[in-house]
C-alpha cells in the first residue's frame, strides 16, 4: 500500500521531534554526573515508561519512511502494532498530566524535552493513527493482548525498585506506598489502558471504510 506525502511528512517530522526530545532528555539525565553514574543513570533513564514508549513510538515513525516493501518498512505499518502504540503513548500523557505534572516542575531544556514526551508525541502519534493507518483490521480482544507490555514493565519496575531503591513514579513505590496501595494504582492503571485500548476498537471500527451496498 502506498504511504501518501502527508503522511510521510508528518512521520518524518515528528521521527525527528522524538530523537530530539529522547535526546535532549537523556545529556539532561547524564551531564550533572560523574562518569562512573552513567551506566545507573541510564539504566533509570530506560526504566521510565514514558521514555519506552517514546522510544518505540519514534522508531516506528522512523521505520515507516522505509519501503512497504521492506521488513522494518512493512513491520512499522501494521496497523495493529500501531494502534498498540497509540494506546500506550495515549496513556503516557494523560497519566502524565493528571498524576505527575502536580509534582514535577521542569524548567529551562527540562521543560522543552518533558512537553515533548509528555504532549507533543502522544498528540502527534494519536493523530497519525487518526489520519493515517487502514482502520477495520482490529479485533475485540485485540487490548487484552497488548496488556502484556505494561505488565511486563511492571514487574521490571518492582524487580529494578528493590535491587536499586530507585522508583520512577510515585504510585509504583512500593516502599513508600505499601504493597496494597501500590497494588491499587497498578490494577487501576491496567484497567485504564484496557479502556484506552477499548476506545481505540472501537474508534477502528467506526471509522473503517463503508462497504458499499450491494
Amino acid at each position: 500500500m502506498r504511504t501518501s506525502s502527508a503522511a510521510l511528512a508528518w512521520r518524518g517530522l515528528f521521527a525527528v521531534v522524538g530523537l530530539f526530545a529522547l535526546g535532549l532528555q537523556y545529556w539532561l539525565a547524564i551531564a550533572p554526573a560523574a562518569p562512573d553514574q552513567i551506566p545507573e543513570l541510564t539504566l533509570n533513564f530506560f526504566s521510565y515508561f514514558t521514555v519506552l514508549t517514546n522510544v518505540i513510538a519514534t522508531l516506528v515513525l522512523i521505520f515507516s519512511l522505509a519501503p512497504a516493501s521492506s521488513t522494518p518498512g512493512r513491520i512499522a505499518r501494521n496497523p495493529e502494532l500501531r494502534a498498540a502504540i497509540a494506546m500506550y503513548i495515549a496513556v503516557v500523557g494523560v497519566t502524565y498530566h493528571f498524576l505527575l505534572s502536580h509534582v514535577w516542575d521542569p524548567q529551562g531544556w527540562l521543560f522543552v524535552a518533558n512537553g515533548l514526551l509528555h504532549y507533543v508525541m502522544p498528540i502527534a502519534f494519536v493523530l497519525d493513527w487518526l489520519l493515517f493507518v487502514p482502520k477495520g483490521q482490529l479485533r475485540l480482544a485485540a487490548p487484552l493482548k497488548w496488556l502484556a507490555f505494561p505488565l511486563i514493565y511492571t514487574g521490571w519496575t518492582v524487580i529494578h525498585g528493590y535491587a536499586s531503591g530507585w522508583w520512577p513514579y510515585w504510585f509504583m513505590n512500593v516502599p513508600a506506598l505499601g504493597v496494597p496501595k501500590t497494588a491499587f494504582w497498578a490494577a487501576a492503571m491496567l484497567v485504564f489502558f484496557l479502556g484506552v485500548g477499548m476506545l481505540v476498537v472501537l474508534l477502528d471500527g467506526l471509522l473503517k471504510p463503508k462497504t458499499p451496498a450491494a
